[in-house]
């Protein structure tokens, strides 16, 4: 069932089941009545990325709160995407455009790494998980992403289990068409490396090669911006391996 984009969308914490009314956030009351200003009765989309997307009708009881009142469930939950996206964290901004994009080509887990030459940190997870909420609401997906802590890039393939296959995107491949390693892949467990907007070093790319359960891909002749590189390689497996099949 396709996604109604002419409803607003509201991501929930609270279960979702007929005529069970929770109340909202006071930024979510700010956002509803303040900026959308609307009224009692007036109809919303609800998801919480588990019990799939929600009618719910609005209520005042007093001027400060909002009650949601789930009534009809329009789409079921859809099975979690099982893509990690690992990501050298960028530059404020950049590391935003990166997160919403990632969700909206459907990583299902959301995982930092830090880099010799990464230039941008992670000062606040629940900054970047609420970046990742709004991405949802925003395109009418239903799971949210899992949020992991950043680590070091060689601490995390040190315990990284070998049948998740790790693509990582290599600017220095002798190719340009990343297809012809791709349709080489057979697990279908997968994650995608991006690195910082320094690329790897040599170090790093040594430690990538030399494990057997990473393959490396080129992405064309030209030389792309970590963010428009993650987006890129996003798309090119999710159409050759992924699951745009």
């Amino acid at each position: 069932m396709r996604a109604n984009y002419r409803m607003q969308r509201l991501f929930v914490s609270g279960d979702l089941k007929v005529e069970t009314a929770f109340e909202v956030s006071a930024d979510q009351f700010n956002y509803l009545a303040n900026v959308l200003r609307l009224e009692s009765g007036a109809e919303i989309l609800v998801f919480n990325g588990r019990d799939g997307e929600w009618k719910a009708r609005l209520d005042f009881p007093t001027r400060k709160r909002i009650l949601l009142f789930p009534f009809e469930q329009t789409r079921p939950q859809p099975q979690d995407s099982d893509l990690h996206f690992l990501f050298a964290p960028l530059k404020i901004g950049r590391m935003d455009y990166l997160v919403q994009k990632a969700v909206e080509m459907g990583a299902g887990v959301l995982q930092p790494v830090m880099t010799q030459h990464v230039q941008g940190k992670i000062g606040n997870l629940d900054k970047l998980r609420a970046n990742a909420i709004e991405a949802a609401e925003q395109c009418g997906i239903l799971a949210i992403p899992t949020v992991r802590e950043p680590v070091k890039l060689k601490d995390l393939l040190e315990s990284w289990p070998e049948e998740r296959r790790i693509i990582y995107c290599d600017e220095d491949s002798a190719t340009q068409n990343p297809l012809p390693a791709l349709n080489e892949i057979t697990e279908p467990k997968l994650a995608l490396l991006v690195g910082p907007e320094g690329g790897f070093s040599e170090e790093e790319r040594q430690l990538l090669r030399r494990l057997a359960h990473v393959t490396a891909i080129p992405l064309g002749p030209r030389i792309l911006r970590a963010d428009t590189a993650a987006v890129a390689a996003l798309a090119v497996v999710q159409a050759a391996i992924g699951d745009w099949n």
